[in-house]
């Protein structure tokens, strides 16, 4: 998906780039370009930043089978 419009940053490549160390806001526009140009990117970005999402990716769909015990 994309995260960042103006220049085309994609939340793989936050993600990627949260791998190889990137920890700021600010770091995170130097590595990608996200948020360097009208900033409506950046609140995305900065939450894909924090430690819960780090190596956390959700899944859409509910799980299936699942039931509970009458």
């Amino acid at each position: 998906m994309y995260v960042c419009i103006c220049n085309g940053v994609t939340d793989h490549q936050i993600r990627e780039a949260v791998a190889n160390g990137c920890r700021s806001v600010a770091e995170l526009t130097m590595r990608t370009g996200a948020g360097a140009n009208c900033g409506t990117c950046l609140e995305t970005a900065a939450a894909m930043l924090q430690p819960a999402h780090r190596d956390t990716f959700p899944l859409p769909l509910p799980l299936l089978g699942m039931s509970r015990a009458a």
